[in-house]
């Protein structure tokens, strides 16, 4: 929240003035010119001495505020190994990350003019003006018998497959220039320092919830994924300016321009990146939190937990359950989908039904998955029973590895690192199935402070990523006290940079596999590739 809202938040004495922000664009940025200002271009404090009074009286609580908000937090000291990572985290957006200026300026070149003529082609097929008007484009389908409610992407291919002829063709068109991934193109040039590096990636503790990083300036924490096999050839083609040999050997150019976001990122001459994940982290950490055994066994032997997910499922030999068996893709999706108490609605979200899986088999699936994995099924609703207690009975609960202690109208979740996750003003009502329910206060997805309702998998999966980025952490902690650049880190994953030549792959995946004190018995793993771009 804005030092506004952390001051309402904690109901401080000095709240902030509201009228600090006409004040700051009076005397803080340039104004324009005209005959009524005398032709200046600044405003000084002598020509508005009321508002500048006014000004420092804002500047004034806007400090008051701040040391309010201090003297309240004060009694929730940061760790000192918090503190530590915190300067890490800021050594890692201050190092940055080199870009390949020239493909990012090539591909916004491209990206206009490919998007310049699938708009003339539009034009052609429709006369509409404007491709991107829902309303323009819902008139144009109905005139031609297609009523639709939403032109959202999902919808545009769902409708293309219902489609021929030059309906299929515009909504085609449409769903190609609609892409957003290719802005980042855009907000990377933008955020380029005159060295030709992005710095400032990361917010720190930017996931409330969780504690985990948050994306900035580019988003790296959503970048598309690489799956062209000649990656290298469509790279180095868009770096020439190639653009109608790109048109000629790919279906989309646009698809193109995607996939080719993440190597715009290089490392520095004369050294190379080395891109380091953990192995399935959360399902590993569910399994450990909650006393899944036979879920432990597995990591740490073979490894397989789709395999053995299905074999357990449906009491088969693991050996019978092949890469592309149907078997394993229901393995797939129920691990994907079901570990924090989702049903039928969670496995079509995930493509259940695109996979080739039959709406009527998704229930079966479900209580296949929660009949296998017991521990963690009850997990979830001793989670939900042992925070509805602390805040009752307004005292610590321990359940396994972790406490709950309602303190100062906040419940904290206390994890195995002793890092403790917030949940401020929480109390019990009645929700929607007519049952008692918790709720606290927090951002809600709108980026406003609002009510949220929680249960028991809910939290369980705030826990499990949670303990998922203190173990990232602890990786980072690691490998800057052995001497590795890393300039980029997304969830689960590393991108350190090294000196070309030097053996650090297996070095740096023995580092992320290395399990501190607190994470005892569970058993981590990871994998890792040298790259001369970043990919994956």
């Amino acid at each position: 929240p804005s030092l506004e809202g952390v001051g309402k938040i904690l109901n401080i004495d000095n709240k902030k003035l509201k009228e600090g922000k006409d004040l700051i664009k009076y005397f803080s940025q340039p104004c324009k010119p005209s005959v009524s200002n005398d032709f200046r271009t600044r405003n000084l404090p002598h020509h508005a001495p009321d508002k500048w009074e006014l000004f420092k009286k804002y500047c004034i609580r806007d400090v008051d505020a701040e040391r309010d908000i201090r003297d309240k937090l004060s009694k929730f000291p940061l760790s000192e190994d918090e503190m530590k990572l915190y300067v890490i985290d800021q050594e890692i957006n201050d190092r940055g990350i080199l870009v390949d200026s020239q493909l990012v300026e090539n591909a916004i070149i491209c990206d206009d003019k490919y998007k310049e003529i699938l708009r003339k082609r539009a034009y052609e097929i429709s006369k509409l003006n404007n491709i991107n008007s829902i309303k323009q484009i819902k008139n144009w389908l109905y005139d031609r018998g297609i009523e639709t409610e939403s032109l959202d992407k999902e919808s545009v291919r769902n409708l293309i497959k219902e489609s021929d002829g030059e309906v299929e063709e515009l909504l085609k068109i449409r769903l190609l220039t609609s892409k957003t991934s290719t802005k980042k193109y855009e907000a990377i040039k933008r955020s380029m320092c005159s060295d030709k590096r992005v710095r400032g990636l990361f917010q720190f503790y930017g996931a409330s919830r969780t504690g985990r990083w948050a994306g900035r300036l580019v988003q790296v924490q959503n970048l598309p994924q690489n799956h062209m096999v000649d990656i290298d050839l469509a790279r180095n083609l868009l770096k020439a300016g190639k653009f109608d040999d790109i048109e000629s050997l790919y279906d989309f150019i646009s698809d193109v321009l995607s996939q080719l976001i993440r190597t715009a990122f290089i490392p520095k001459d004369g050294y190379e990146f080395i891109v380091a994940d953990f192995s399935a982290i959360e399902a590993r950490v569910l399994a450990w939190i909650a006393g899944e055994n036979w879920r432990l066994d597995v990591f740490r032997g073979h490894g397989k937990i789709y395999e053995a997910s299905a074999a357990a499922m449906f009491n088969v030999d693991i050996n019978e359950i092949t890469k592309g068996s149907s078997l394993r893709q229901k393995g797939k999706i129920a691990e994907l989908a079901l570990g924090y108490g989702g049903s039928k609605g969670a496995l079509i979200s995930m493509g259940a039904l695109d996979m080739g899986l039959d709406e009527d088999e998704l229930l079966i699936l479900v209580d296949k998955w929660r009949r296998t994995n017991p521990n963690i099924v009850k997990f979830w609703w001793d989670v939900d029973k042992g925070a509805k207690k602390a805040i009752k009975e307004q005292r610590e609960v321990t359940l396994g590895k972790i406490t709950f202690n309602y303190r100062s109208g906040i419940l904290f979740i206390t994890l195995p690192s002793g890092r403790k996750l917030s949940y401020i003003r929480p109390r019990l009502k009645v929700n929607k199935f007519g049952r008692e329910g918790l709720v606290y206060e927090g951002m809600g997805s709108n980026k406003k402070w609002t009510t949220i309702e929680t249960y028991g998998p809910k939290l369980v999966e705030n826990i499990v990523q949670a303990i998922s980025r203190d173990l990232l952490a602890f990786a980072l902690v690691n490998l800057r006290d052995r001497g590795f650049d890393v300039v980029m880190h997304v969830h689960d994953e590393v991108v350190v940079e090294v000196k070309e030549g030097r053996s650090g792959v297996e070095e740096i995946c023995d580092i992320m596999a290395r399990v501190p004190s607190w994470a005892k018995g569970l058993p981590l793993g990871a994998e890792g590739y040298k790259c001369r771009f970043y990919r994956k």
